[in-house]
């Protein structure tokens, strides 16, 4: 099982950074995403070579870590009140809020009713935001168990469970054992970009690795995934609430 910790910089780095460690990693490598610093490593490396690694990566680092911070203070934002409208794998979803004793989220087309509880303690824009994170998830799970389903049975492969969690760097992730994990913000993308998302852990199920034949299987779920992976590489760090 990877080991995740926050490592303090040394005096010369500007930037704090997670070291992951894992027995399957045979390199290190560092990743950036939504500002925040990633640093895998084997479990064999010394403190000192990771150390150093970080150190001779550290003005690249530093410029993605500039240019995503900059991305981000340029990131939609989100009003959780009435009239309120929210990204919905393509399309709009306005909020229509009412107030009754118990708390409810349904869908009507592109409108999204949110019915708060009369009982509940939360300022009404902390209950909405909670209320449609939670439908978000379910809608999420829902949506990924099916379409992971059908593309492994595409695949004649089987996958160990479908599970959503919104983490900070990846919006995917399969695991040795067969498990799928996905972000459930990927929701705030178009389908076919989730539908890219799918066919992409799911072939991991094949090859757990990012090989010629990897890719090749993707094409194969998802002809134009090289589209669909530029749209998500250029606008993936504005899906998040």
């Amino acid at each position: 099982m990877p080991i995740s910790f926050l490592k303090k910089p040394a005096a010369v780095l500007p930037f704090e950074y997670e070291l992951v460690r894992s027995a399957r990693r045979r390199s290190i490598s560092i990743e950036i995403a939504k500002a925040h610093v990633v640093v895998r490593a084997p479990y064999f490396v010394a403190k000192s070579d990771i150390e150093k690694f970080v150190r001779e990566k550290a003005h690249w680092a530093q410029q993605k870590l500039i240019q995503q911070e900059q991305q981000l203070s340029a990131l939609p934002t989100y009003t959780f009140a009435n009239g309120g409208r929210l990204p919905y794998l393509g399309m709009e979803l306005t909020l229509v809020v009412h107030t009754l004793p118990k708390a409810d989220v349904v869908r009507y087309g592109e409108k999204l009713l949110v019915i708060l509880s009369s009982r509940s303690r939360l300022a009404e824009e902390q209950q909405v935001k909670r209320l449609v994170c939670e439908w978000y998830q379910q809608q999420a799970l829902t949506l990924l168990q099916e379409k992971t389903n059908a593309a492994a049975l595409r695949l004649s492969v089987k996958h160990s469970g479908v599970t959503i969690k919104a983490t900070r760097s990846k919006w995917g992730h399969c695991t040795a054992q067969g498990a799928i994990q996905y972000n459930w913000q990927i929701l705030l993308a178009p389908e076919s970009v989730v539908d890219y998302l799918v066919a992409h852990e799911v072939s991991h199920l094949l090859h757990h690795n990012h090989s010629p034949a990897f890719w090749a299987v993707v094409a194969s779920l998802c002809p134009d995934y090289k589209s669909r992976r530029a749209w998500l590489k250029n606008h993936g760090m504005k899906l998040m609430f």
